[in-house]
């Protein structure tokens, strides 16, 4: 993305807008903060209010679209790169962040939680890729996607079987889209929070014994905070990563390192 390297500062994101889902609340709030921060303007996907969200993007000066959305389906796709583009002209950063968690016994473990898993996390991403880069062809312009993974698109996990499915699916895709939209002046990489401090591990946290086991596990010796990622999340929007394709960047305070 040139712009940034001909301002001096490969990571400005000034006069772009990038696309963040679940971004009413966590990781997706910390994320669409961070970008707004180096001057990305913000459509913010979520189920549901995001005044919050809309509120630390105002404080940045960044431009703000609120879009309702549920990515239970892929129903709501084709609208968000509609209305994006109709409010910013432009769309140029896509991250892929919704995503759900059903925790059970895999021997218990039911079809309804799978498919609500595979379908937000996995399916409506794929689609949504789809469709911004396809916009990104016809208007001629280059993009970024950043999918959001997880350790567990490197481990296994327990009790999260339609998760861990989900997100070894998102390293997998990410490389696919990388191989196929390199060329086309598409990145596709993905960030790989480590346990982060969201409403998806409250039920960890809250267990005394797995939450004493995960810290011990960290050498950075905390859980993540939702603007620990805003650094990576810049870096793989803006011009600085325009030669890094395909990557899962583990952001983990040392998780995979032990």
């Amino acid at each position: 993305m040139s712009e940034g390297i001909s301002r001096g500062n490969p990571f400005d994101l000034t006069g772009l807008t990038a696309i963040v889902t679940g971004a009413n609340t966590g990781i997706g709030q910390g994320i669409a903060v961070a970008l707004a921060r180096a001057g990305a303007g913000i459509a913010a996907v979520g189920r549901s209010a995001m005044d919050e969200t809309a509120g630390l993007v105002a404080e940045t000066g960044a431009p703000f679209l609120a879009i309702q959305a549920d990515l239970g389906s892929i129903e709501p796709v084709a609208s968000i790169i509609r209305q994006t583009v109709e409010w910013s002209g432009r769309a140029d950063v896509l991250v892929n962040n919704a995503g759900i968690i059903r925790r059970a016994d895999s021997i218990d473990f039911t079809e309804e939680d799978w498919d609500a898993v595979m379908n937000v996390n996995l399916k409506s991403a794929f689609f949504l890729a789809q469709a911004f880069a396809r916009q990104l062809l016809a208007d001629g312009r280059p993009g970024k996607v950043i999918n959001i993974a997880s350790m567990l698109s490197f481990q296994g996990g327990i009790r999260v079987p339609s998760y861990t499915a989900s997100k070894s699916g998102i390293a997998g895709l990410t490389r696919l889209l990388a191989c196929e939209w390199a060329a086309k002046g598409i990145n596709v990489n993905a960030i790989a929070p480590g346990y982060f401090a969201t409403n998806n591990t409250e039920a960890l946290r809250n267990d005394d014994k797995r939450n004493t086991d995960i810290l011990a596990r960290i050498p950075a010796g905390r859980w993540g905070k939702p603007e620990d990622l805003g650094g990576a999340a810049v870096f793989l929007a803006s011009s600085a990563s325009d030669y890094v394709h395909g990557v899962t960047l583990p952001v983990d305070g040392g998780w995979l390192a032990r």
